[in-house]
């Protein structure tokens, strides 16, 4: 199946439904599907045969920062390999296999999967028809985590088809082509994408121009996350329906202050103080809190195991906690883990990663 795009790198011609997000039927699965991009002047040619690369997870929110926050963490993501494909018709790009947690529920129409939404939206960018490109995505976030997994397969996506042709495009516009696909499968927010391709604190000051602010993190300071993701589902979608329409002037200064303090404790690596406001979210964690099992509690157990402090990661269902330290960490982790058995009644599963201060890129290359 092979589907023509726009000319414009911004607005394709096919629209997608957000419903149809990265899951499919059966009957998508049976072959791989092509998507045929746009012309455009000056086509690089492809500088590798193929290329490797990894995104990071992310923390979305980052408790007060609703849908203008967010930060990469290290060692747990998503890789994409792409290669020049001569069974590819020049033009198309393929998603030629997708492996890792229920590979089914991910669709290999690049319409429909956020890795070939991407993909196609560097493509377009380019302006690539002389040759055509076979994907492989390689998942390792499980989907409907609150780490930013689609994100991270955008990312990956969007850095390896840059890479391919000579890295060509800035971080901005990579982000754009990642916003293009999280629009798509799970809304208009780049607190996810923006880090998991930039990596570190980013803030997006404004979407209409898009405006990224990288909030610098001391070097000196170590941060580590306590990522506990318990064996429960919840939807963004269902997650944002739960969001009030209005908020109280009350909420409304409250929150402000807490985000412009976390700002002000990234910048200064006040992990204290990061913690405090990470923690003190009265808009959108008081709404999503009460859908996942055992949430309330499992802060306060991390809070008393000595987290600075815990909020939910992304729209859930993942918790996160920040302290200084790996072995701090696993402590807390531990006791998280007891208090989504105890009161939640999900088993959950602990991970402590530092933050990830280098986003997506490449991991290997085989040249032409």
């Amino acid at each position: 199946m092979a589907t023509t795009c726009c000319h414009s790198p911004f607005k394709p011609t096919t629209s997608i439904p957000r419903s149809a997000s990265s899951s499919s039927s059966p009957k998508l699965l049976r072959r791989p599907f092509l998507v045929k991009c746009s012309v455009k002047p000056s086509e690089p040619d492809p500088v590798f045969a193929s290329v490797r690369s990894f995104a990071p997870a992310t923390v979305a929110n980052l408790g007060p920062g609703f849908d203008f926050l967010g930060c990469a963490v290290d060692g747990i993501g998503d890789h994409v390999t792409v290669r020049v494909d001569p069974q590819v018709h020049p033009g198309e790009i393929s998603i030629a296999d997708i492996t890792g947690p229920n590979p089914t529920k991910l669709s290999r129409n690049p319409l429909w999967n956020c890795a070939g939404i991407a993909a196609i939206e560097v493509m377009k960018m380019l302006g690539i028809r002389k040759v055509g490109l076979s994907l492989t995505l390689e998942k390792g976030l499980p989907l409907g985590s609150g780490l930013g997994s689609s994100a991270a397969s955008a990312a990956a996506a969007a850095v390896a088809i840059n890479e391919i042709f000579g890295g060509r495009l800035t971080e901005e516009e990579l982000v754009l082509a990642g916003l293009k696909s999280e629009e798509k499968v799970s809304g208009y927010h780049a607190d996810n994408v923006a880090p998991a391709i930039m990596g570190g604190f980013i803030l997006i000051r404004s979407y209409e121009p898009l405006e990224l602010l990288r909030l610098k993190f001391p070097a000196e300071t170590e941060l580590f996350f306590v990522l506990v993701s318990p064996e429960f589902e919840a939807p963004t979608k269902k997650m944002r329906e739960a969001l009030p329409g209005e908020i109280g002037m009350p909420h409304h200064i409250w929150n402000c202050s807490q985000a412009g303090a976390l700002v002000a404790a990234v910048l200064s690596g006040d992990l204290a103080g990061l913690g405090k406001a990470l923690s003190s979210d009265k808009i959108v964690e008081p709404r999503r809190a009460p859908l996942i099992p055992g949430m309330e509690a499992v802060k306060r157990a991390a809070i008393e195991a000595g987290a600075f402090g815990c909020t939910i990661s992304g729209a859930g269902p993942t918790a996160v906690a920040v302290t200084d330290s790996e072995s701090h960490g696993e402590a807390i982790g531990k006791r998280m883990v007891e208090a989504f058995r105890e009161e939640g009644k999900l088993a959950a599963s602990a991970v402590v990663r530092q933050l990830d201060r280098v986003g997506a890129r490449l991991v290997s290359s085989i040249a032409r």
